[in-house]
């Protein structure tokens, strides 16, 4: 009865549009005041949840990847890649996924990483002959690896809730990452060619390559700096998105000088609204998730899942169908936060490594990008170019999505491909 309430009332609200963040505080409010748990508790687990030093990188992530997007440092990575393959057939669409691995080591939203290079890389292809909606489905496609490549919010959300090493899971994701968007990049290479979409019609030369090397030098040393900090041992990852804002700051103000005073305000407020955002649904989701616990759901539903099979590659398949239907209704925070406190207890049953499994599971999220009805990155891409998902969308994006989904396989097929780095650097020891 308890578990119906719970659940029945969310899936109901988002059934309706209501947004996530509400969905999640009516249905775990409405069964504490139900089963009387105590409205006392509300407040108290709303600040626990987000008062943690952890999430403190979270808005200074987003600040750094709003401040680059603004600064126009994308524009350098852009040209540099264009110029080295963009004559190739579907050029500028591999130049696009290969930006977006680039763009995924500084910003860690799949949003933020289709508006960014979705402004810089459609209008240029559909000038080049691309069809529109091939545009719009690759860029979203290669967003999504935004959120696998570190530094990665999904991986801070999942690693605070989980006690798994937040640095750990960053150095896990970039094998798995570059596998996605390999597999991204062979998708868009064959339907270009099915397509006849061509790249730019001279090759760089040597001088041009380099001399837009030059430009997007301090582009590329970004992920160098955030990311090398933390394995190197001198920051945590929240310090090191701290740092990533300073240098950010610093590109932007005497570099490029393309910062200024309105620019700054702006950076500052969407940050804001997008840092609001997550903090709700994160606040929300714990509230849900206590509630849920309390009432002794979280343990039914552990135990109902762990019955089903005490196979770990059966169990692994089974959860990345889960996600994969779940990622077509919910954003990846509130997913983690819903389904973790039920899938942990069993993956520690079944002796399934915690950083392995959240590596396949924010790939199984990436996917969920793409594939609608909430297909954020779709959603992002298909304004820009005055058009909602169509039909005509959708069948570009289809084959993109068929790619992640083998790729998602072969990671989770192959669990040395995600331990292997964090490992190899002694950042983590595996569990099992």
């Amino acid at each position: 009865m308890a578990a119906l309430i719970v659940f029945g009332i969310f899936v109901v609200l988002i059934f309706i549009g209501t947004p996530i963040g509400i969905s999640l505080a009516t249905a775990a409010m409405g069964a504490i005041m139900n089963f009387d748990l105590g409205t006392a508790m509300i407040s108290r687990n709303f600040e626990a949840n987000i008062a943690k030093f952890p999430l403190v990188a979270i808005p200074f992530f987003i600040l750094a990847g709003v401040l680059m997007e603004k600064a126009k440092i994308v524009d350098g990575i852009s040209k540099f890649v264009i110029l080295v393959v963009g004559r190739a057939t579907g050029g500028l669409a591999i130049a696009a996924v290969i930006t977006c691995i680039f763009w995924g080591a500084i910003s860690g939203s799949g949003p933020a990483t289709a508006a960014a290079l979705g402004l810089v890389f459609i209008p240029t292809m559909i000038k080049q002959g691309y069809d529109k909606y091939f545009s719009a489905s690759a860029i979203a496609a290669g967003a999504g690896l935004s959120i696998i490549i570190p530094p990665s919010i999904a991986f801070i959300v999942y690693g605070n809730l989980t006690d798994v090493s937040v640095g750990a899971l960053f150095l896990g994701g970039i094998v798995p990452g570059v596998i996605v968007g390999l597999f991204l990049i062979i998708a868009v290479y064959l339907s270009s060619k099915k397509h006849n979409f061509r790249g730019e019609l001279q090759r760089g030369s040597l001088k041009e390559i380099g001399k837009a090397f030059l430009g997007a030098f301090w582009s590329l040393l970004a992920p160098v700096i955030i990311l090398g900090s933390i394995y190197a041992g001198i920051a945590t990852p929240t310090e090191s998105a701290i740092m990533g804002v300073f240098y950010a700051l610093f590109v932007g103000l005497f570099v490029y000088r393309t910062i200024n005073f309105k620019l700054l305000i702006s950076a500052l407020s969407d940050t804001v609204v997008a840092s609001a955002t997550v903090m709700l649904v994160v606040a929300m989701a714990g509230i849900f998730s206590w509630a849920a616990s309390t009432l002794g759901v979280i343990d039914a539903a552990a135990n109902l899942v762990s019955s089903l099979t005490t196979n770990k590659l059966v169990f692994l398949l089974l959860i990345n169908v889960v996600m994969l239907i779940a990622g077509m209704f919910l954003d990846a925070i509130s997913i983690t936060y819903v389904f973790m406190p039920i899938i942990l207890p069993v993956l520690l049953k079944l002796q399934i490594d915690p950083l392995f499994f959240g590596v396949v599971m924010v790939v199984a999220l990436a996917i969920g990008q793409i594939t609608p009805p909430v297909a954020v990155n779709l959603y992002v891409t298909a304004n820009i170019i005055k058009s909602n998902i169509t039909n005509e969308m959708v069948k570009y994006v289809l084959p993109l999505v068929i790619v992640s989904i083998l790729a998602l396989l072969v990671i989770t097929f192959f669990p040395q491909l995600t331990l292997w780095l964090p490992v190899a650097s002694g950042l983590y020891t595996p569990r099992f």
